[in-house]
């Protein structure tokens, strides 16, 4: 069965339109080639999450009743799709043809597939160095599968290293800025060694008693997700102008989310934290004027967690 890609490429961005409008936003920087393939990836990678946590197009989390079978059936769909067969699922589909296109690999595929499976099994973690696992997993994988579609060769492992340490700056952002949705469906993705650092209960953290305390976890994690982007930026040095550009964009519209946590302090969870309209345009005006210029500051990656050693 031939795929019609024009087709595919329409739904992928209307997936993306829908389910994140600062990467939708950011993703008209890039060619035209490289923005439907990265939408492309997209509305596979928002599909297998919707699926797995029970949303549509990252909505409010719904109980899954079997979540090991949720997982079983990407796992299935996901192999088929690689393996150039039509699966019935557009969002499917578009991942196999962006990886015939590009090179993406099933291990690459796994390694994102591999963070719903820590959701489904109501997975926490208990260390730092689990948190960041877990955030290569849900973001900095599919970093890495970005900046392949964006030409970077497989082989090129230190600026694959930093196209996932976008994601991981992403996801740790994410992390800060969702902490109380997550606590209403059940989650924390708060180390549990911070926690006990600061003396907080398991379950407890979102007491109002323990909010001063959240605010500097809060902190922590916007820190974390500084050192990260400020290692991206590096990275996107190495990528053709509009890539560059584009890539710059989003760094700086979810990188303001986690400046935002970290300047709201206690208040960061009244209401959910975004980046205005006016304020993504100030981030892509900031991102060409970088993107021309292309020098970024030295950012050393020693100390940061690393992608293959820290799966070892």
């Amino acid at each position: 069965m031939t795929l019609n890609r024009p087709a595919l490429v329409a739904y992928a961005r209307d997936s993306i339109a829908r389910g994140s409008k600062s990467f939708a936003f950011a993703s008209q920087l890039f060619d035209r080639t490289t923005r439907e393939r990265v939408w492309l990836l997209y509305a596979w990678c928002r599909k297998c999450d919707d699926m797995a946590d029970g949303q549509d197009h990252g909505g409010e989390m719904t109980e899954v009743a079997d979540p090991a079978s949720r997982l079983q059936l990407i796992r299935e769909r996901t192999a088929q799709a690689l393996d150039g067969g039509a699966t019935g699922d557009p969002a499917f589909d578009c991942l196999g043809i962006v990886a015939r296109e590009c090179g993406l690999t099933h291990k690459m595929a796994e390694d994102v597939i591999e963070g719903f499976a820590l959701d489904a099994a109501g997975w926490q973690p208990r260390h730092e160095t689990d948190l960041y696992r877990y955030c290569f997993h849900v973001a900095g994988a599919v970093g890495v599968m970005m900046a392949v579609v964006m030409g970077v060769p497989p082989e090129d492992d230190d600026t694959l290293d930093r196209a996932c340490d976008l994601g991981m700056a992403f996801q740790l952002a994410n992390i800060a800025r969702d902490i109380a949705e997550d606590g209403r469906a059940g989650r924390c993705y708060i180390p549990d060694d911070w926690l006990a650092q600061l003396d907080i209960e398991p379950g407890e953290h979102l007491r109002p008693h323990n909010r001063k305390k959240l605010a500097l976890i809060g902190r922590w994690l916007a820190d974390e997700a500084g050192q990260y982007e400020a290692s991206a930026r590096v990275g996107a040095a190495r990528l053709p102008f509009r890539a560059r550009w584009a890539v710059l964009a989003a760094a700086g519209i979810y990188g303001d989310i986690a400046r935002k946590v970290r300047a709201a302090g206690e208040h960061a969870w009244d209401a959910r934290i975004f980046t205005s309209p006016a304020e993504k345009l100030r981030c892509v005006a900031s991102a060409f004027r970088a993107a021309v210029g292309n020098a970024p500051v030295a950012a050393s990656r020693e100390g940061l967690w690393t992608r293959n050693a820290g799966l070892l």
